[in-house]
């Protein structure tokens, strides 16, 4: 329930703070004086967008604040879902600042209007003349008749089957597409694989090649140079090698006589020894030296098998490669056939789908076996409020797959005139009929379902006399079980009141301001009075008005 709003700096209020209690609180007032400024700002809390149009000081920040008492309607979850501090007592607070910009808060903590707007739809119940309201909605119609017919505990019981079987579905589908993603990775590592046993890597054989390719292709240059070193140490008409022997004669001959020419004799024999064997080498190697075109072609084709799956696989080595076909080994080894376990599960969710329509059929004969009291009803309080040609039923229509709230999918069909099509009542009822079709359908089931704080405003309008008063006394009644906010010109209505605030205009200057008062018992009688004569109200309307206020019931 609500227990506080504070306005500050919003429209004709320069600041103004109500207390609800618990029970009917009546807001009366002349027209323009305010009230529905009272809804606007309330509206803001229940996350409607903001116009900094409507400041009442345009230099200055709007504050509207409400504090509810929120204990009795189950949202912890939702505080913990959205991260939100939870206390019994919650504070709503929207700030809109004179450049536009709105910010909403939740016990202090900023939150999108999103959230702002699901949590105040679980706190209060806007009722406004032309407004959409829940009764348009489908799922709050069957949440009525689940109500009525008592179906909390089978419903929880159907719910909790309906979670598992949605969990079912969705791992059965996970299954299935990890299953056919394993298919394809299976196929594609397969793919992979191939290449890498065709292609038959082995450690270290890219150097090899590129070695045996640099030398193929320089193979011509490699003969000459060879052949000529050959030539130069060992060959031609004056080699290296044979004047070096002349030199180490001419030593022989003086190293007796010389212990340092004998050193060098031996190291001069030692050179020439290795200079003979290098030009063997050479002699050698330009024998073995050959261009071969067909073997070039080969290992190039060779290397451009290893190339191509460096690039592919963005690595440098032969060895991270091999690396690479081993992790792929690896992985297609790992991959299983999910069959067995979809087949599980398929059978777990056929069991499931099984106990799901045997629940909701439950369900559905609970709830048609209440509708016909439910209709019986609504239509005899229609007809105390001046509706007596209503007709108005509960249709059921079956959903093709069990939902949330079993296989069925209510309607309320609603004609206001003798005649007329039944058609669902978003499509027919004009705010005036809607307001107290809603007013009676919720009186009606008050008592089993949780409804957040109920404002009605002017659900009375059009109507007067013997039928405002039993709305009033419909509403007194609402008020027993729910906290209930009506603003009303009706004085019958308003004389059913726990609290009755009243809501003027006052001239200051060049300003006008929006200011409420709580009206005392003598107060409230002047008012009605006032409501069902003129002001100064006549003896015989304030006597009229004592009455009514005895009649509060």
């Amino acid at each position: 329930m609500i227990k506080r709003l504070s306005i500050r700096n919003y429209a004709i209020i320069e600041e103004l703070e109500v207390q609800f209690p618990k029970g009917l609180t009546i807001i009366t007032g002349e027209t323009g004086a305010g009230k529905s400024i009272l809804l606007g700002a309330l509206g803001l809390i229940m996350g409607e967008r903001a116009d900094s149009k409507s400041l009442f000081d345009e230099s200055k920040k709007c504050v509207i604040e409400a504090t509810f008492d929120v204990k009795a309607y189950g949202l912890k979850p939702f505080f913990e879902e959205n991260d939100l501090d939870y206390f019994d007592e919650c504070i709503i607070r929207r700030e809109l600042s004179p450049s536009g910009k709105s910010r909403a808060f939740v016990n202090d903590t900023p939150v999108t209007l999103d959230i702002l707007r699901r949590l105040a739809g679980a706190l209060v119940d806007l009722h406004q003349q032309f407004d959409t309201l829940d009764i348009h909605n489908v799922s709050f119609q069957l949440r009525m008749i689940d109500a009525l017919a008592g179906n909390r505990e089978p419903l929880a019981n159907y719910s909790a089957v309906y979670r598992d079987f949605v969990k079912t579905r969705r791992k059965l589908e996970e299954l299935k597409r990890l299953n056919q993603q394993s298919a394809q990775e299976s196929e594609f590592l397969q793919f992979q694989l191939d290449e890498f046993e065709k292609a038959a890597l082995v450690s270290g054989e890219q150097d090899e090649l590129e070695v045996e390719l640099r030398r193929l292709n320089h193979a011509e240059d490699i003969k000459r140079t060879l052949s000529a070193a050959w030539q130069l140490i060992a060959e031609g008409e004056n080699p290296v090698s044979g004047q070096l022997r002349e030199v180490l004669r001419s030593l022989s001959e003086i190293k007796k006589f010389s212990p340092d020419a004998a050193g060098l004799y031996d190291r001069l024999d030692s050179a020439i020894l290795e200079l003979d064997d290098i030009g063997a080498e050479c002699e050698r190697l330009a024998e073995a030296t050959e261009f071969d075109p067909e073997r070039i072609v080969e290992i190039q084709q060779r290397l451009d098998v290893i190339y191509r799956l460096q690039n592919k696989h963005r690595v440098a080595t032969v060895e991270e490669l091999l690396q690479i076909q081993q992790d792929l080994q690896q992985r297609f080894e790992a991959l299983g056939d999910l069959s067995a376990e979809i087949g599980k599960f398929e059978k777990q969710l056929d069991e499931l789908a099984l106990r799901l329509r045997q629940q909701a059929a439950e369900l559905s004969q609970r709830r048609k076996s209440v509708v016909p009291a439910f209709e019986k009803k609504v239509l005899e309080l229609l007809a105390q409020l001046s509706m007596p040609h209503t007709r108005f039923e509960v249709h059921f229509s079956e959903l093709p797959e069990p939902g949330p709230t079993g296989t069925d999918e209510v309607g309320f069909m609603f004609a206001a005139n003798p005649g007329s099509r039944l058609q669902h009542i978003k499509d027919v009822a004009s705010g005036g009929e809607l307001s107290r079709l809603t007013l009676v359908t919720k009186s009606l089931v008050a008592s089993a379902i949780p409804l957040p704080t109920l404002i009605f405003d002017e659900i009375d309008s059009g109507v007067g006399g013997d039928v405002a008063l039993r709305m009033g006394n419909i509403l007194r009644k609402l008020a027993n079980q729910h906290q209930v906010v009506v603003i009303t010109h009706s004085p019958q209505v308003a004389s059913k009141a726990d609290a009755h605030y009243f809501v003027y205009k006052t001239v200051e200057g060049n300003a006008t301001f929006t200011r409420v008062k709580l009206l005392d018992e003598d107060e409230r009688i002047r008012s009605i009075a006032v409501m069902l004569s003129q002001n100064p109200p006549s003896e015989s309307a304030l006597a009229n008005a004592r009455e009514l206020v005895a009649m509060k019931g």
